[in-house]
């Protein structure tokens, strides 16, 4: 059974975010399962972003995560509320040459800077 995430307190959302990153870390080697973790994590994002004043920025305290794929999906989400920040985080990893994130997070902001890529 699914999380019923429209229920969940902030906290919670944010443990969950943090569980389907580390997910989709252990499983880099399983697009089917990562695509299916990534449509997990951008519905906690939505439901974040859908509440009272827009609680994404629940998701700012993960850009010290020690895990480096939880800090890039931090960011890549926050992108549209902590676009300063969340730049900087991705080109931290980036800068950091750890793969597959540093690949994941050039690519970001490459899009971002030709346009390609607007955050919501």
């Amino acid at each position: 059974m699914k999380p019923d995430l429209a229920t969940m307190p902030v906290s919670a959302l944010v443990e969950r975010f943090v569980t389907l990153g580390l997910e989709q870390y252990r499983s880099e080697d399983n697009i089917k399962k990562l695509n299916k973790l990534l449509r997990e994590m951008r519905k906690v994002k939505d439901e974040l972003q859908g509440r009272t004043g827009d609680q994404r920025s629940a998701l700012v305290d993960l850009y010290d995560h020690p895990n480096p794929q939880v800090r890039l999906m931090a960011a890549r989400m926050t992108l549209a509320i902590a676009p300063v920040a969340a730049r900087e985080v991705l080109q931290a990893i980036c800068d950091s040459k750890m793969q597959p994130q540093a690949l994941d997070a050039g690519m970001c902001l490459w899009m971002l800077d030709e346009g390609m890529f607007k955050p919501t």
